[in-house]
């Protein structure tokens, strides 16, 4: 699957960018495999594609009520701004969040094909 190969080459290049104190460039990589992960599972579905950029997908995952708790807080985590979360008591694990999205999603796509 293509998506795959993407979608670690992302979660690659966010550890990367991690180890080299770039959390700016890790958080970017990271929201791009969930966007990957998130297209992946929606072609499994009777819905129409999601629009926009990996924001974006993330937004529609903060907002599907049919997902679980868990996931719809890592893409809140995972989108919030590095200025927002600064303004509050806030831990961050960009990738972790990433991984825990991408698992999910392709775990549910999985079980579709």
């Amino acid at each position: 699957m293509a998506h795959a190969a993407l979608i670690e080459r992302e979660l690659a290049a966010a550890e990367a960018a991690w180890k080299d104190s770039n959390e700016g460039k890790a958080r970017v990589c990271a929201r791009r495999a969930v966007a990957l992960a998130a297209e992946a599972w929606l072609a499994r579905l009777p819905v129409p594609p999601w629009r926009g950029d990996a924001m974006e997908h993330l937004r529609q995952l903060q907002q599907a009520a049919s997902l679980p708790l868990p996931i719809r807080q890592a893409a809140e985590r995972l989108s919030t701004t590095v200025s927002r979360r600064d303004a509050a008591p806030f831990t961050t694990d960009p990738i972790g969040d990433a991984r825990v999205i991408v698992e999910y999603l392709t775990a549910n796509t999985e079980k579709k094909t």
